[in-house]
């Protein structure tokens, strides 16, 4: 797997957390027990360094990036999605950053939110507590609160595929 220190900033890879060999980690990036990141996602902690919380999973094709001024956390018992873009957001617990979403700097998902596929939330969005942004731009959805288990089964899954990507993964070319 391509994981590369940057300057003076080497990552910090939990022993339980999972890197697919065709991901890559960069410089100021920390991954806690259990957290998962996917083929072809990348990030790069070349300023404000990357937080990914214990079980938490950075699917396929997925960008995480930060800044001097926006670092990015991601909390405990996540999902995001392939192909997202992450910059500079702070994530809580139990959240969903859907497949195709962008979540930009300065951005906060409270516990339990959820970016819905393909949305776009600009600089300094926000969304409370087991609620649900979606569209371009993400804007709230009314009446509806998400509800607690619908990221559970996306976290065990991808914690049940480390065991058996460690076990059977195997380069053919």
């Amino acid at each position: 797997m391509p994981v590369y220190a940057l300057g003076d900033h080497e990552p910090s890879i939990h022993p339980d957390a999972y890197v697919h060999p065709d991901a890559v980690v960069i410089g100021n990036v920390h991954l806690a027990a259990g957290a998962s990141v996917w083929p072809t996602a990348v990030l790069r902690g070349d300023s404000g360094g990357i937080w990914v919380g214990e079980r938490t999973n950075v699917q396929d094709g997925t960008i995480v990036h930060c800044t001097e001024w926006h670092p990015t956390r991601i909390g405990a018992d996540s999902a995001v999605g392939h192909n997202a873009h992450i910059e500079g957001a702070t994530i809580g617990t139990g959240c969903l950053v859907a497949s195709g979403s962008v979540l930009l700097n300065g951005s906060v998902l409270e516990d339990g939110a959820v970016l819905g596929a393909g949305a776009v939330m600009s600089f300094n969005g926000h969304i409370p507590a087991r609620r649900m942004a979606l569209g371009v731009p993400a804007r709230l959805r009314e009446a509806y609160e998400v509800p607690e288990e619908m990221v559970t089964g996306i976290v065990t899954n991808y914690v049940a595929r480390i065991a058996t990507y460690r076990k059977g993964l195997r380069r053919l070319s």
